[in-house]
């Protein structure tokens, strides 16, 4: 079996959303996934696309919360999601997204500290591959991760830091 074939099969067998909602934002379109139940995936437009733009979307009533809250999120009137969310991962990036979690708006965390608070203290690394893994961003707040002097040293979401020093900046975290 060649390369382009098993690529083929596995695109295949990739399971769609079951819902799927989109909202223009400051940063970008947004595309919000649902299991019916949960939010399971947030993607930031890149380059002016995003993942399933070719899919139809197909909202429920877990979505259309999402959108009301991150609509309030991006207008300043809203400082935390009260949303169901289904994450799917490792127990260690379960563990780093359960810290994430937490932060509050405005709050910001070193990977240091989340490794600290996982048991892994000298897992820098491995703690910012589960940060960048993140499958809920802005919901599930990686952007308020910072290195220790408060650079910022990367963001998976959108167009990479433009798009975390805009959030950083909306929710007042002082960052180099």
């Amino acid at each position: 079996m060649s390369e382009g074939t098993a690529t083929v099969e596995v695109m295949q067998t990739a399971q769609l959303p079951e819902f799927l909602t989109r909202i223009d934002s400051p940063i970008g379109r947004i595309e919000v996934t649902s299991d019916g139940e949960s939010v399971t995936s947030l993607s930031i437009e890149r380059d002016g696309t995003l993942p399933l733009d070719g899919i139809p979307e197909r909202s429920n009533p877990v979505l259309d919360r999402a959108v009301v809250q991150l609509r309030e999120y991006f207008a300043g009137t809203r400082t935390d999601f009260d949303l169901p969310v289904s994450l799917v991962g490792t127990e260690f990036q379960k563990a780093v997204w359960g810290e994430l979690a937490t932060l509050p708006f405005g709050g910001v965390v070193s990977y240091g500290d989340i490794g600290q608070a996982t048991g892994r203290a000298t897992a820098g690394r491995a703690v910012g591959g589960a940060v960048g893994a993140n499958p809920i961003p802005i919901i599930v707040p990686c952007h308020r991760v910072l290195a220790s002097d408060g650079r910022i040293t990367g963001y998976s979401g959108g167009n990479g830091i433009p798009t975390k020093v805009w959030l950083l900046d909306h929710e007042g975290i002082a960052h180099r």
